[in-house]
């Protein structure tokens, strides 16, 4: 059974989650039948709404240390906050800025950007996967209408975050052929404020809030929802 605290088991980390094939096809290939008979009946008694609900917030299989996907985005999204600022703070350092980049990237994207002080998942990924879960857990039998609502807010919050990844990305690869400091410097300004829009999100209407909704809603809107999610369940 799920715990109220939304601590799981270990069995509980990759289970129901057959719908994500990159993830899980090999997997179940590989189980025993013994093991996939003790799996189903776990599942069976498992309220699966709360599962993916844990592996958002509290434990995913293949993240580092098997955190929470949430709190890995949250992790790495604050070493790229740190080097966007290291690369801004030298406008007219083109090396300085190719090298900071090149370490938010990291943080970002570990496919694009190998090497750096990241943990080797990268926002983009662990923000992907907060959102494929959430709809896993409002798409579960017997989910309620609390986990719909706060999984749509929560999703689009996650899908926010990987559109500004996407488009770090991007720069990123134009500062690293930039000629000169000149060129490179608003493209570093441009990267410092989206990874302050991912971790913290951003005013897009200019209305002094900063909602879930879309161009909205960053990873600090995310977490907020989850937390609404959790209350509404009775979980701590």
């Amino acid at each position: 059974m799920v715990r109220a605290v939304l601590v799981l088991p270990v069995a509980l980390l990759a289970l129901g989650c057959a719908a994500d094939p990159a993830t899980h096809s090999s997997d179940a290939s590989m189980a025993s039948d013994t093991s996939m008979a003790s799996d189903a009946a776990t599942a069976s008694d498992a309220n699966m709404a709360h599962v993916h609900m844990g592996h958002v917030l509290t434990g995913w299989q293949d993240t580092p240390d098997q955190a929470g996907l949430l709190p890995t985005a949250i992790a790495e999204a604050d070493v790229a906050v740190q080097h966007a600022g290291f690369a801004a703070s030298k406008p007219d350092g083109l090396d300085w800025m190719k090298l900071h980049v090149a370490h938010v990237v990291n943080a970002v994207d570990p496919t694009v950007e190998p090497a750096g002080p990241g943990l080797g998942y990268g926002v983009k990924r662990a923000a992907t996967g907060v959102a494929q879960h959430v709809g896993f857990a409002a798409a579960s039998e017997g989910a309620s209408d609390n986990v719909k609502l706060h999984a749509e807010h929560v999703a689009t919050s996650a899908e926010n975050v990987v559109q500004w990844s996407e488009r770090i990305v991007t720069l990123g690869g134009a500062v690293d052929t930039a000629g000169s400091a000149e060129a490179a410097a608003p493209m570093v300004a441009e990267i410092q404020v989206l990874t302050l829009a991912i971790r913290n999100g951003t005013d897009a209407n200019g209305d002094g809030q900063v909602s879930w909704q879309a161009g909205e809603g960053g990873l600090a809107q995310a977490e907020q929802h989850m937390g609404f999610m959790r209350q509404g369940e009775g979980l701590s």
